[in-house]
């Protein structure tokens, strides 16, 4: 008597070697992006948020200096807590990076506003 075995994607019966577990390279695939959603879920949030932040600091910060209201990048899904580095400048402030990308929250005539930045070369140490 032959034991047969059910893809545990999609339910089909798996044909071939004694050890295949899947029916398909699309359902092993599957599988294992699921596995990955799963087990990798905190640095996947992380990763996600990270890039938001980098796209928008990029997007508002054409000239490589400029000023903004904080409310306008939170709404538009920017979240401070979350950068790759900062840079402490020689006043004692501490600017925030995501990857080549800063800001330095502010506050200016009673507004809270964030100073972005492009990485120089002399920010270094």
């Amino acid at each position: 008597m032959i034991d047969t075995k059910n893809c545990p994607v999609c339910g089909t019966e798996v044909k071939g070697r004694s050890d295949k577990k899947y029916c398909s390279v699309k359902c092993k695939s599957i599988h294992q992006y699921e596995q990955r959603q799963e087990t990798e879920a905190f640095f996947l949030k992380v990763d996600r948020q990270l890039k938001i932040n980098r796209k928008l600091l990029r997007r508002f910060n054409k000239s490589g200096f400029t000023t903004i209201r904080s409310s306008e990048l939170i709404s538009q899904g920017f979240d401070p807590k979350f950068f790759t580095h900062y840079w402490k400048n020689k006043k004692g402030e501490v600017y925030l990076f995501v990857y080549e990308y800063g800001f330095l929250s502010k506050i200016n005539s009673g507004k809270d506003k964030y100073v972005l930045v492009t990485w120089q070369p002399y920010m270094k140490h």
